[in-house]
């Protein structure tokens, strides 16, 4: 039996379309719809114009962008010999190093070269560590004095030694914090810590200095755990000198500056005498828990009462040199010298917040002298100011009384005992210099002691630089004989006796030869950087090596 073909009517609809309401009834043609409903985009091409053929499709990456012309093409980020490699001279001293890596943009820095025996190869680095160590360490050599460069620079070589590189340390007066990210995805680590308590152990700063070195160069093998053995024995070495010998220095300081400004034997014991009962005066304040600025203040009136005293005498002596020599004790010529070289290299908070404590100090000085001399001027003590500061020239004594000066200096700051010879050789220099300039050339003495104290920075940071340490025990205490305690005590003199305009004149003196001292320290240590090369060294940063001379970016941004 075969079966018969179906017809149209017995065949099963294909699709849904089959059914629809819209569909039209088979056998009647669909009229043409009309041009207003065409559907249409506003990215279709017009009627009539063709597209131009596209080598890669529409919002393709690789696709050149419509206003690009091959005859006219922009110049390529990359340059054609490709981007020159950076590399840090291992003979440099790692403060260059790091200054010169911190100028540089993160992506253009050198990558560290890690030690396998730093951290484990599997895990990495471990980031809280090492970053609470770097902030350990940074809080001692702010907390010693240093400068917040020199501070960010070591906290910097910490935390790239133990393979953190994307790192940016951050350095103001009380606070130190430091965010490191891994990468450009990656969320930053940050940590801070909070510098509350300061002292000054040059001893302790240097043994930071060595540990920073030691952790800092190529072939070194201290580990984290070595690191914080070391950083706890640093912490708990006890200072090398006891306190009597602190109160003796401190007696012997102003006795050599007494003779520094025209002073004889009787003078010498006088401001030595006078200065140790201000030294106890002050740890008694202390041990009661007085701020640092009444401390100040008791620490400056026993000198000033010992020169109103001399003046009641009977007897034939410079009063004004027992108070002068009291006040080069109690000047901060240290936190000075500090605060404008971090103005100078861009640090402006510090700076400032340095600068207020040194005001405040001075203010302390002020307030401990005067109320003494008021009471002298009442008794009719015979306080007559000076013309000059030093009347008569004893280049011999003078010499010896500087070097004296500053020994008892550095003794007080706590150095090494291997660095007080050196220093208290700088400080001569630093007195004949300026006698030279001031004495016998007739150069104003602002000028003389910019000089005097430019070649104290030179030689400091020329020292620093070799031994791989701090230039501040070589700088601090040479510049000792060269601080305007004359100056400081003629104003506070005149401005007792009513006299407030001069007075004042000669205050602006001393502030004007405070400001030169700190100038002048700073301009010999940049001269050392520029001009004391490392042998080797062929880029234009210290310490690092660029092809083509690649010069530093500028520490700030002013024009």
């Amino acid at each position: 039996m075969v079966a018969e073909p179906e017809g149209p009517e017995d065949r099963k609809p294909q699709s849904d379309e089959a059914h629809s309401a819209f569909t039209p009834p088979a056998g009647m043609e669909q009229p043409e719809a009309p041009e207003e409903d065409h559907p249409s985009s506003e990215f279709a091409v017009p009627q009539g114009l063709a597209p131009e053929p596209a080598a890669e499709p529409e919002g393709s990456a690789f696709a050149p962008p419509s206003t690009y012309s091959a005859r006219s093409s922009p110049p390529a980020f990359t340059p054609a010999h490709g981007i020159p490699m950076v590399r840090t001279h291992k003979d440099a001293p790692w403060q260059d190093r790091m200054r010169a890596m911190l100028k540089m943009p993160v992506g253009e820095r050198p990558v560290p070269e890690s030690s396998p025996h730093r951290h484990d190869e599997e895990t990495g680095p471990a980031v809280p560590r090492v970053l609470d160590l770097t902030l350990r360490i940074g809080e001692l050599l702010l907390a010693g004095g240093e400068g917040a460069e020199d501070v960010e620079a070591a906290m910097f070589a910490i935390s790239r030694s133990y393979g953190l590189d994307r790192c940016e340390p951050t350095v103001t007066f009380t606070l130190l914090s430091i965010t490191y990210q891994p990468s450009l995805v990656d969320d930053p680590v940050t940590a801070s810590r909070t510098v509350r308590r300061r002292g000054t152990d040059y001893t302790r700063l240097a043994a930071v200095y060595r540990l920073v070195h030691d952790i800092s160069v190529e072939e070194s093998d201290v580990s984290l755990e070595e690191a914080y053995r070391r950083l706890a024995e640093i912490r708990r070495n006890r200072h090398p000198y006891p306190g009597w010998a602190l109160t003796l220095a401190g007696g012997l300081l102003a006795g050599s500056a007494s003779v520094l400004v025209g002073g004889d034997v009787v003078v010498f014991i006088a401001a030595a005498v006078s200065a140790m009962l201000g030294d106890r005066l002050a740890w008694l304040c202390a041990g009661r828990g007085l701020p640092e600025f009444y401390q100040f203040v008791a620490a400056a009136m026993p000198s000033a009462a010992m020169g109103v005293a001399l003046s009641l005498s009977p007897l034939e002596l410079r009063a004004s040199a027992v108070i002068t020599g009291g006040l080069f004790a109690l000047i901060p010529g240290r936190a000075l010298v500090a605060g404008v070289q971090d103005g100078l290299t861009g640090f402006y908070i510090t700076a400032a917040a340095r600068l207020l404590e040194v005001g405040y100090l001075v203010v302390a000085i002020v307030i401990g002298v005067l109320s003494v001399l008021y009471l002298g001027i009442v008794l009719d003590a015979g306080l007559n100011p000076e013309t000059a500061i030093h009347s008569v020239p004893r280049p011999v004594p003078q010499t010896l009384a500087a070097m004296g000066l500053s020994l008892c200096f550095a003794v007080m700051l706590q150095q090494e005992r291997s660095t007080v010879a050196l220093v208290t050789f700088n400080g001569g220099i630093a007195w004949v210099v300026y006698g030279a300039l001031a004495d016998i050339g007739g150069v104003s003495p602002v000028a003389a002691t910019a000089a005097a104290a430019g070649l104290v920075g030179l030689f400091g940071h020329m020292l620093s630089r070799y031994r791989f340490a701090s230039a501040l025990p070589y700088v601090t205490a040479a510049i000792g004989p060269l601080l305007p305690g004359s100056a400081t005590y003629f104003g506070l003199l005149e401005i007792a006796r009513g006299n407030t305009n001069v007075g004042l004149t000669s205050l602006s003196k001393a502030a004007a030869l405070a400001l030169a001292i700190a100038i002048g320290v700073n301009l010999g240590g940049e001269i050392s950087r520029l001009f004391l090369r490392i042998p080797g060294v062929t880029g234009a940063l210290p310490g690092v090596e660029t092809p083509g001379g690649r010069r530093a970016a500028k520490r700030t941004r002013g024009f």
